[in-house]
């Protein structure tokens, strides 16, 4: 199936929303598009050579500082989403952007949007990027506008 994606060579993997995802308006609800925008960014971290042992390790964080979510068409049990996601920009200082497209059939039914922040996991306050993060992110960052 053709998805024509916002952005070039995402990172994708395919979920398919369960029974367990529906909720009381017969959908699936919005908090669990969310849950699978974690998952998958966590997935392409991992991939890249970060996952959630080397942040705490390194005592360092991306965090969400702001979000921003488009719900653009339902999905329902069964459904199977190929959820891509990419780091569009990120200033080896401080901040990165990463974004989330979500597609049921080549059909666009969600797209998101994080601002993320470093932050030292000791004290929760923003800190410079680490040269590691910088060398893992910086082969995936397409720097867009």
């Amino acid at each position: 199936m053709h998805v024509d994606w916002d952005y070039p060579a995402p990172f994708v993997q395919t979920l398919e929303a369960a029974t367990t995802d529906i909720d009381a308006l017969g959908h699936v609800n919005n908090a669990r598009y969310l849950r699978w925008c974690e998952a998958i960014a966590w997935r392409h971290s991992a991939m890249l050579g970060l996952d959630e042992t080397d942040y705490v390790k390194l005592r360092r964080a991306m965090a969400i500082h702001h979000a921003e979510y488009d719900y653009l068409k339902a999905c329902f049990p069964g459904d199977r989403i190929q959820a891509g996601t990419w780091i569009t920009r990120c200033d080896f200082k401080l901040t990165m952007e990463r974004r989330f497209q979500l597609t049921v059939a080549g059909e666009t039914v969600f797209r998101g949007r994080w601002q993320l922040i470093c932050i030292n996991l000791d004290n929760n306050k923003p800190v410079r990027i680490p040269p590691r993060f910088t060398e893992v992110y910086a082969q995936a960052v397409l720097n867009i506008d």
